[in-house]
Parts: C-alpha cells; structure tokens; sequence
C-alpha cells in the first residue's frame, strides 16, 4: 500500500539558529475547519545528524521540543547520534477533536494550542513546550489568563525553600530569571506559562508545574491572549484524526499510566469521528509499541 501522503513529506534541510519555534508558519497553513474534526497540520522533515550533534542541540536548533524529538526516531541514542543519520523532524499533528478557541495544552505531547479567530478564518499555532516534573506535575482542568506581566521578578515558592536553602529567594528580570521576559498567570494560584532561561527544558519535565516556553515564542504568546483568555490543560496520550479517506492514529507515552485499555480508548475516538470500517489489530498494536507521537496511516478507503 502505497503511503505517499502529505502529512509525511519531508525535505532536507539546514536548520536554522533558534528563533520562534510555533508552526505552522504560513498564513495558508494555519487555517483550520472548524467543522472537521482530528484534522492534520503541519508537514515533518527530515535532517542529517552531523559530527558532535546530540538531540537536545538538534531539538533546540530546529525549534521542537526534546522528548517529541527523541520520540520521532527511536533506536537513536540522542547523546551520541552517528553522523550522516538521517532524522524525523516531527513538525506534523493531529489537531485534539475539542479543540476550542483560547489555549489548550496537552501534556502528553508536551504541546500548547492557540486557537483564534482572525477575518472570519480559524487559526491555530502550535508551541512545544516544557512541563513539570514528577513532584511537582502540572495542573489539568479548565483555567483562564488572570494576568499577562513584562519583566516578571521570580519568588521561590514556598515549598522549594526547606529543598534549596541557599537559593536565592527573588531574582530580578534578566538572563538569570527562570521566567524569562514574561509570565501569563492562571486563575490557580502560583501557575502560569512563563519563558525560560533554560531552553533545553522544552519538551521536557523539569519545571515546578508551570507551562514553559521558549524565550521568543513567549514573546509571540503574550502578543495573542488577553485577560480571561480561556486556558484548557488536558492529558491526552492517543489522538484520531482522519481526512475524507485516510484515518490516523498519533500515539504519545502514557508517562502517567492512565489508559488502561488503550486500543478501547482508539476504537472509541475512531467511532466518534464517524469511520466506520473494521481496523487491524496489528496495525494499532505496531503503533501503540513504537510511541512515536507522530500521525501514522492506520486504513484508508
């Protein structure tokens, strides 16, 4: 069966110094259907691991998010990677099927959703982003922007002074303030999505709870959302999308250990976007195992 499809073309190419990390990048490419539901965006690519790259330089260079990364090109040790292999750059996704307009994060793919509305058209852009760690996990549930600040000066929650004692307990705006340039706060107390002067923490849990994002990309954020602005931060490890004749399933690490049945939990979103031909097991098992977190053909008519 042939597999020539648009979410899997790739092109070779020279990866750019760091800069905003958002996709998709043309004003043609962003437009959704609001009425289609688990629609593909995006387009992967491929790169050629030279001598000395590691992953998280590569994730950091061509604007993706770590694990998403690593994920994409298993067997690959992201440490040492032999020079001349040819790597997936996962820049193509399923759109969740509740999208709604404001934000929605979901940290099984380490990704946050802008959707707005911009000349009677639906846009959306997609950020990686980084997450907190075991400890300290990130919020889910439904929030809101209660504050949008420049220059952001950093208070040590009070749970981390017992754990740092020598940690400074404020730190001032600039290169040393683990927010970055700016914070959008959340209407649950000490939450918020923030930058980071720590980039190699995208894609990645290693925050205190908030929501991380590379220093231009929260610059680009803060530009798009205003107080109230609605704020939906799901867990979400299997995603169904399809087309008019090609169904897809992108699979994600249950890191949490929440989907106990995870081929019910597939066959269940296939039925509500309204597919109904017989899947093959083994197709889903294959995906299900590998955890690639990028869109892959499973049937088609």
């Amino acid at each position: 069966m042939r597999k020539i499809l648009c979410y899997s073309l790739c092109i070779l190419f020279i990866l750019p110094q760091p800069g905003f990390s958002w996709y998709p990048r043309s004003f043609e490419a962003s437009l959704i259907n609001p009425d289609s539901k688990g629609q593909l965006i995006g387009k992967n690519r491929t790169f050629t691991v030279g001598y000395g790259d590691t992953l998280i330089e590569i994730a950091r260079r061509g604007n993706l998010g770590y694990s998403a990364l690593v994920a994409a090109n298993p067997g690959i040790d992201p440490w040492q990677p032999k020079a001349g292999t040819e790597l997936l750059l996962p820049y193509a996704t399923v759109l969740p099927v509740d999208l709604e307009p404001g934000i929605t994060i979901n940290l099984a793919e380490y990704r946050l959703y802008l959707l707005w509305e911009e000349s009677g058209k639906m846009r959306v852009r997609i950020y990686p982003i980084g997450l907190g760690r075991e400890g300290w996990m990130t919020p889910e549930g439904d929030f809101r922007v209660t504050s949008i600040i420049e220059n952001p000066v950093w208070t040590m929650p009070g749970q981390m002074r017992l754990a740092e004692p020598d940690r400074p307990i404020q730190i001032q705006p600039g290169p040393d303030n683990p927010l970055g340039s700016h914070w959008i706060g959340l209407s649950i107390t000490g939450y918020g999505i923030h930058g980071t002067n720590r980039p190699y923490g995208i894609g990645r849990r290693v925050s205190h709870g908030c929501i991380r994002l590379y220093p231009r990309d929260i610059v680009d954020l803060v530009g798009r959302v205003e107080k109230s602005t609605p704020v939906r931060i799901i867990y979400r490890p299997f995603k169904v999308g399809r087309d008019e004749h090609n169904l897809f399933v992108e699979v994600h690490a249950d890191y949490l250990g929440r989907v106990a049945d995870p081929l019910l939990d597939i066959r269940q979103q296939v039925v509500e976007l309204g597919w109904s031909r017989p899947l093959t097991v083994d197709n889903l098992e294959k995906n299900l195992l590998e955890k690639r977190g990028i869109p892959q053909l499973i049937d088609r008519f």
